[in-house]
């Protein structure tokens, strides 16, 4: 039977996130209404106070109107992390602001998806991968840091 809650040990999930950079680019939009938006050319909605912002390809957003300011690149870590796991969305980001690259970030039930500025991909690609392949993963448990 599959496991269903995901890897939580910080270690595990560092060594094994295996990121992986979609093909595309994506905006982040925002909306009052999603009547007019077919749900599959969506990759995210949050409801917030001010509107309903959507996460879609720039193609899709292009094709419906949509504005947008932002362009990201779209970057999956492919281990199966657990959403109570804790550490991981840290230390990633810190990694990638210790390297001048701003991060979204969205947990999916699976993976986690981190959108960078589209100008930033390779270079966050090369980030993370790096971080994934060091040989010690010393954890600090008490404060939840890489060391």
């Amino acid at each position: 039977m599959e496991n269903k809650t995901g890897e939580t040990d910080l270690a595990q999930l560092i060594a094994n996130m295996e990121p992986v950079l979609n093909e595309g680019d994506y905006v982040f939009t925002t909306v009052h209404n999603t009547m007019a938006i077919p749900r599959e050319t969506t990759i995210c909605e949050i409801k917030e106070k001010e509107g309903i912002t959507l996460i879609l390809s720039k193609m899709d957003a292009d094709r419906l109107g949509l504005t947008y300011e932002y362009i990201a690149s779209w970057i999956t870590l492919n281990i199966h992390s657990s959403l109570a796991a804790v550490g991981l969305t840290a230390a990633f980001s810190k990694e990638l602001g210790d390297n001048g690259i701003s991060c979204n970030v969205i947990a999916g039930y699976y993976h986690d998806h981190i959108f960078i500025d589209k100008k930033d991909n390779h270079k966050a690609l090369n980030v993370l991968r790096e971080m994934s392949s060091k040989k010690e993963h010393k954890i600090n448990i008490a404060n939840r840091k890489i060391v």
